[in-house]
């Protein structure tokens, strides 16, 4: 069941390995994603009773998902709990502190003119940072540059008098300096399922972070046993997400210096284009990996070595929804192959009728790219490669995927969070 249509490429995998799948999307643009590579279904209700396991993957099925659950059907996805970890950051981070992680300082905020005089009564640099639906608008984040705070407050008189329909309830985080990393695993309802993920986003349009935030345009990640990124926020969840019968996969984005981790949001869901990183690097059958996930079963997840990369190739209007853009620019383009070679090429938005693909849906997010390396600039050599080797008109991409790593390491490493 996929509101906006973003598991098309897990559905299609476990497709591939023999499985039957049917698609269900619930947005209306997006109702022609995936057409000629799964089965689709209008409704999911219906087909309760013919699942073996019901996969959600978005957050705001939280409820239902546990309905089911106590019915006896396995479910891979959210609880009532995860969903509030994600969707209300005030939440998120006292639930942190709760469990004894160390957090940023945040303020929230429901007015402005507050907000504003927040600022100019603590002067700082700050990350504005809306919560509930708009903070699916990526592009909203505001991330602060002046140590008087006075862009920040700039940008909230504007969001005031342009954005105060949509930004109901904001947050602002004291910045703080240093790297930006995720890590996240699977939970089966008990306990987390090893191996665990360490990953790097990407969430800028343009190379060396300018540019609107996107949700994400690649990412690079490795398979790993637990490391003290993991043992020093994630792991500290444990019981609350068995208490809350979670099952999924579930993120952590942080700061890391050396004073300490800091969470910065969770992603209690696939991450997008990170499922497409993890189908990359996975080689255990997806269909029964997460039949054994949503048993209660403790799976362990075999994977490649080395590292991996993913690389969001896009056409407009991605990263903004303007429906004129895209009928211009790119409805129904083709996408077309240099060679045949179709190896680490995961579906986005995209249709196949007969032999050809098309752009589907309106958001323009319309491959995913991948490849994997013992360096990561073997990961990236390969992922490049293969981007070559596709043709869409105006398509673009980030080059510098995983390039940041040499200095990520080195200052993870002085920071005593890496082995």
């Amino acid at each position: 069941m996929s509101p906006e249509a973003l598991s098309l490429d897990l559905a299609y995998t476990i497709k591939q390995e023999g499985n039957e799948v049917k698609f269900c999307v619930q947005s209306a643009t997006e109702k022609d994603v995936g057409d000629g590579f799964v089965d689709k279904a209008d409704e999911w209700e219906p087909h309760i009773g013919w699942a073996d396991v019901i996969v959600f993957d978005d957050i705001g099925s939280g409820k239902v998902a546990e309905k089911l659950r106590s019915e006896g059907k396995k479910v891979v996805g959210g609880s009532t709990y995860t969903d509030r970890l994600e969707n209300e950051r005030e939440f998120g981070q006292q639930e942190l502190e709760k469990a004894g992680v160390s957090v940023l300082p945040s303020w929230n905020f429901s007015d402005f003119e507050e907000a504003i005089k927040f600022v100019q009564e603590h002067p700082g640099r700050y990350v504005i940072k809306p919560s509930g639906r708009a903070q699916n608008e990526k592009e909203l984040l505001f991330v602060g540059q002046e140590a008087d705070g006075n862009d920040v407050i700039n940008v909230l008189a504007h969001y005031k008098k342009r954005w105060s329909n949509k930004i109901r309830i904001f947050q602002l985080q004291k910045f703080s300096s240093g790297v930006e990393v995720a890590v996240g695993a699977f939970f089966n309802g008990k306990e987390f399922v090893h191996p665990i993920n360490t990953n790097f986003e990407h969430k800028r349009l343009f190379p060396d972070n300018i540019g609107p935030s996107t949700g994400e345009m690649g990412t690079l990640g490795w398979w790993s046993e637990r490391n003290k990124i993991f043992e020093h926020t994630l792991e500290k969840m444990k019981p609350r997400l068995a208490e809350s019968g979670y099952v999924g996969y579930i993120d952590i984005n942080c700061i890391a210096n050396g004073t300490g981790i800091y969470p910065l949001e969770f992603t209690s869901r696939f991450g997008y284009p990170t499922i497409s990183l993890h189908i990359e690097g996975v080689t255990s059958k997806w269909g029964e990996f997460l039949y054994s996930l949503a048993s209660g079963e403790n799976p362990r997840l075999q994977t490649k070595r080395g590292f991996q990369i993913c690389v969001v190739v896009a056409v407009p209007p991605f990263p903004f929804n303007d429906e004129k853009t895209f009928r211009k620019f790119s409805e129904e383009a083709t996408i077309l192959f240099k060679k045949p070679d179709l190896a680490g090429v995961h579906l986005g938005e995209v249709k196949r009728e007969g032999d050809d693909w098309h752009i589907a849906g309106k958001s323009g997010y319309s491959l995913v790219v991948t490849g994997s390396g013992d360096t990561t600039e073997e990961a990236r050599a390969l992922a490049y490669k293969r981007v070559s080797n596709i043709m869409i008109p105006n398509m673009f991409y980030r080059t510098d995927i995983g390039s940041r790593w040499v200095r990520d390491s080195d200052l993870l490493l002085s920071f005593g969070y890496m082995n």
